[in-house]
């Protein structure tokens, strides 16, 4: 994506909410794919300005999740992982999270930032990164039992998520390639529009985790 500059009042103030935004992420988790997800892990004050709720996770892949945060598993046991096996992740992608996500990654585009821009655009408003919506799989394969390591993705790109939307990733193993890799269907529904936004296939190593 082209990066560009500020232009009018709009984006001139979000420059300014910018420079005095703090990335306060979570600490301590031990997934190996955590670093490819840093810009997912909520920080410690909510949009409202309030103090964001945490709680420990029912399993050791994350160290905590927040209470927004939704997921389902069809498996406990990594040994007992196989084909038809699921996990689903969901998450409301907010207006914070949007920024947040801009200024880690550098992806400025107006698109994501700028409603006014936006709005003249063919969407008529802000929509999520792309990358963003892509990075609840991610989360999803986090929440599988072991310690998942992503090998490959490939991704479709269907449709727009808007900003503040709910968003359902799902990954369920299609193919146990043996030596604990597994491929996987990897899809994105944006739930609160009712539509299939991102498709794909991942191929990941499970290994055991340090804990077991």
């Amino acid at each position: 994506m082209t990066t560009q500059g500020p232009a009018g009042g709009n984006l001139s103030s979000m420059t300014n909410v910018w420079a005095k935004v703090t990335s306060s992420f979570l600490q301590g988790a031990t997934a190996a794919n955590r670093a490819a997800m840093t810009a997912m892990v909520p920080p410690t004050a909510s949009a409202n300005g309030t103090d964001a709720e945490s709680v420990p996770a029912p399993i050791p892949s994350v160290e905590y999740s927040d209470l927004d945060w939704e997921f389902e598993r069809t498996v406990d046991d990594r040994e007992r992982i196989s084909v038809g096996d699921t996990v689903t992740f969901s998450k409301t992608i907010t207006d914070e999270d949007v920024r947040r996500f801009a200024e880690i990654s550098g992806d400025t585009n107006r698109l994501h930032l700028d409603e006014g821009f936006a709005a003249d655009t063919r969407f008529g408003e802000r929509i999520v990164h792309g990358t963003l919506a892509s990075g609840l799989i991610s989360s999803a394969l986090a929440r599988l039992p072991g310690t998942t390591v992503y090998l490959s993705q490939d991704l479709e790109f269907r449709a727009p998520v808007g900003v503040g939307d709910r968003v359902a990733a799902r990954v369920e193993v299609v193919e146990d390639l043996g030596n604990d890799q597994y491929r996987l269907e990897t899809i994105v529904r944006d739930e609160d529009r009712e539509t299939v936004v991102i498709d794909g296939e991942a191929v990941v190593l499970i290994d055991e985790s340090p804990q077991d």
